[in-house]
């Protein structure tokens, strides 16, 4: 399922077509394997408040967001391999390229619109 993602708040699009990963096993392997992660793309982990950057290849800025799609928190520019990232109040993740965080200046408190909505 491809999903759009849209930062209600400032007017901005953070994902025209992200993939979700709803599943235990794709929770479980998100990224890994991939050689990068493509512009308007991005992977919702959900649910989920945690992810690492083991056995990746690339970097990613994280969104970690609340039942209410509230962002509760941002992880931008996160390294592979030794990067891990949680945020206790966060329903789901959604991983991103790098530099998504800041070119639609998402902050902690924006409110985010997925399309089609998570069930």
């Amino acid at each position: 399922m491809s999903v759009s993602i849209v930062n209600l708040t400032r007017g901005t699009v953070l994902a025209e077509s992200a993939e979700l990963a709803a599943s235990f096993l794709a929770r479980g392997l998100g990224l890994m394997g991939r050689r990068r992660l493509s512009e308007g793309g991005g992977l919702i982990l959900y649910p989920t408040n945690n992810i690492h950057m083991l056995f990746m290849r690339f970097p990613i800025d994280a969104v970690f967001v609340d039942r209410e799609h509230y962002v509760v928190g941002v992880r931008p520019h996160l390294r592979p391999w030794i990067s891990i990232a949680w945020c206790g109040q966060a329903r789901y993740t959604i991983e991103l390229p790098v530099g998504t965080i800041a070119a639609s200046a998402t902050e902690i408190g924006d409110r985010l619109e997925l399309t089609p909505p998570l069930r």
